[in-house]
């Protein structure tokens, strides 16, 4: 333990001495900001104990935003570390460092709280329900997300960033061969973040089957929701694997176990089976949230009904089931013989299948549509070539044989970033752009966001076409310099494409800034004349969401009400049928709950079990105070919600 106390900051590398000023500043210039305009209870009210769920989202959305910026200065230190060859900008170790903390952010820290930021928002108000069935527990989960993210952020400056990779392989995480705390880091902080995603995914899968407003069956659900429906269940199944694994393997660090030990006689491949058994089902887990939303904008934009939704719903179905059965695919050249990997060669490529039905869906919902080539719409459509090129790369990448050259090479980097980032950093950002007046009350300014896209987009483009390339001449990944003189052409290409990206993101966050002071102000509630009922909320929305809830009748029904004039609670509200409505109370709790896992993990990490297991305490006493809890919420008065609905009230 002294051991690891007495490497309790990093030192030695001015870009941690940079980061350590930037952090201090950044505290204290919140602290003095909080201070000066006497925030700190509004902050406590209105956010740090709210179980609203548009607020959730929106915190969730925040947090995704700055560890994309996190992730991405990581990408570029690897870009300007890979860019010529024998380049010794970055050791090797730091590399390594780096290397891993850019996975792991992007796929965990990342993608995943955008994807639940933008369910949190959308999903509640699509089906037409006043929250989430537990709010309180979606509280904890956000709380949870965030103290586990800082958690493994802190790990750069204070003891020392995880280096075995984004996927952790047993032996190199284990303690012989990476005897440092970035190992620990990395174990506890995923292990608090994925109680917090499985909590999540209960909680709407929950949601959708119970809460829908009366008349929406199954197949009059909107599409954005389906397929939260879908990665609410690859979640519920998958998650518990990666519980189970991670356990295992902390076992294994902190207390001396051998579960993948080779000097214990354990079994490192078994840690590679668990890891990818969740690892595959969480890359569609991050993409088919993405296919919903590029289903909700182009459907919009296109001013048509989404083609062939019943297929849709089905592929969606067939990819969650097909992604839980695949996982072998990550380690064909692993020796499992030819029997197992033609039976996983040939699941993974069914998948192309349903894929490749969604993308006939997607351009007959445009054929002979009205397009609007709005920011949100410009994303989705840059998102059906990339993700087609990511589709067919990853076919090859599927037949076994052929994976044996391409597995460790570039062009497999070059491939799951053109999944990865067409299919779910533009499905991000085009629900951000989409959904963005719902959740601020003001559009973003589209000039700008056209800049944004066509900085960002072409580089994705210039860095990781070459990739490709590179990788079918023999550049291998997972190394942190190169000696071939003929790649450097190619390598500058790629991170002149990463820069533009950098640049890119810059201008979407100078966007959000710029339009909030001056973008233009949404009192319609309904901007883009979309379809679904969201749409009918007035903006800002109220927290109770509906002051009536609507009876519906088909898909797309708030479009169909428009369209002909029907008499419906979402165009008017009749006064008389206004009832008190029942909501969930804040509460503090899940915020201290949360701190406490931080706390747990944090001693862990360091081997201090004293103060870990007082912490631990203090969760199961909060855990105890919930369960013995009287608290029967609150009622919105009907006074109240006639002068939160003045605008919008006609009598029927």
């Amino acid at each position: 333990m002294n051991h690891h106390v007495d490497h309790f900051f990093v030192k030695g590398d001015p870009m941690i001495y940079a980061a350590d000023l930037m952090i201090i500043m950044t505290t204290l210039a919140v602290i003095f900001v909080l201070t000066y305009y006497k925030k700190w209870k509004w902050l406590w009210n209105e956010w740090l104990t709210t179980v609203d769920h548009k607020k959730i989202g929106i915190m969730y959305i925040i947090a995704a935003v700055l560890m994309m910026f996190r992730g991405g200065v990581d990408a570029l230190l690897m870009r300007a570390q890979l860019t010529v060859p024998n380049e010794d900008f970055l050791d090797p170790q730091h590399y390594n460092e780096i290397f891993t903390t850019h996975g792991t952010i992007m796929i965990l820290f990342m993608a995943m709280p955008f994807i639940i930021g933008l369910m949190n928002v959308a999903v509640p108000l699509q089906i037409g329900a006043r929250d989430v069935a537990f709010p309180y527990l979606n509280a904890l989960s956000f709380w949870s997300f965030f103290t586990a993210a800082m958690l493994f952020n802190l790990s750069f400056v204070i003891g020392g960033s995880p280096d075995a990779g984004w996927t952790a392989y047993a032996p190199l995480a284990e303690p012989e061969l990476d005897p440092g705390v970035g190992q620990n880091f990395y174990l506890l902080s995923l292990q608090i973040s994925g109680f917090s995603t499985l909590a999540t995914g209960i909680n709407f899968f929950v949601t959708i089957l119970k809460m829908r407003a009366p008349g929406m069956s199954m197949m009059k659900l909107p599409i954005f929701s389906w397929s939260i429906l879908v990665t609410s269940a690859i979640i519920i199944f998958a998650f518990p694997i990666l519980a189970i694994a991670l356990a295992l393997m902390t076992f294994d660090r902190l207390f001396g176990a051998h579960f993948f030990t080779l000097t214990g006689e354990g079994l490192p491949m078994m840690w590679a089976n668990l890891f990818w058994l969740w690892g595959h089902p969480e890359v569609y887990i991050v993409i088919l949230p993405a296919f919903g939303v590029f289903s909700e904008v182009i459907s919009t934009f296109s001013k048509k009904r989404l083609f062939g939704y019943k297929a849709m719903v089905w592929s969606m179905v067939l990819i969650g089931f097909l992604s839980l059965i695949v996982w072998v695919h990550h380690f064909f050249t692993m020796g499992a013989g030819p029997d197992v990997n033609s039976f996983f060669s040939i699941s993974t490529m069914a998948i192309a299948i349903p894929t490749g039905v969604k993308i006939f869906n997607w351009l007959g919902t445009m054929f002979r549509g009205r397009i609007q080539f709005t920011t949100p719409m410009l994303w989705s459509l840059a998102f059906i070539p990339c993700f087609t090129i990511g589709g067919i790369t990853g076919v090859m990448l599927a037949m076994a044989a052929a994976d044996y050259q391409y597995h460790n090479s570039y062009f497999l980097v070059a491939h799951f970033h053109f999944v990865l980032i067409s299919g779910t950093v533009f499905g991000c950002i085009a629900g951000l752009l989409y959904w963005y007046p719902k959740m601020f009350g003001h559009m973003l300014n589209e000039k700008i966001g056209k800049w944004a896209f066509w900085l960002f987009v072409p580089g994705f483009l210039i860095c990781f076409l070459p990739m490709f390339f590179l990788g079918l001449d023999g550049m291998t990944r997972r190394v942190y310099t190169f000696s071939n003189s003929h790649w450097t052409d190619l390598n500058v290409i790629a991170s002149i494409g990463a820069a533009l990206m950098g640049i890119g993101f810059m201008v979407l966050v100078y966007n959000m800034i710029w339009s909030a002071r001056y973008g233009k102000r949404d009192k319609t509630g309904d901007p883009w004349d979309g379809r679904t009922l969201e749409w009918a909320t007035p903006t800002p929305i109220p927290h109770y969401n509906f002051a009536l809830i609507p009876r519906i009748k088909r898909l797309d029904e708030f479009w169909y009400v428009k369209q002909n004039n029907e008499p419906s609670v979402l165009r008017s509200l009749p006064v008389s049928k206004l009832k008190p409505i029942h909501m969930p109370n804040s509460s503090g709790r899940p915020f201290v709950m949360s701190w406490l896992f931080f706390i747990v993990g944090f001693a862990a990490v360091f081997y201090v079990y004293w103060v870990a297991a007082l912490a631990l305490i203090g969760v199961l006493v909060c855990m105890g105070l919930r369960s013995f809890e009287i608290d029967d919420g609150h009622y919105v008065s009907v006074e109240e919600i006639k002068r939160t609905e003045k605008n919008r009230i006609k009598e029927a």
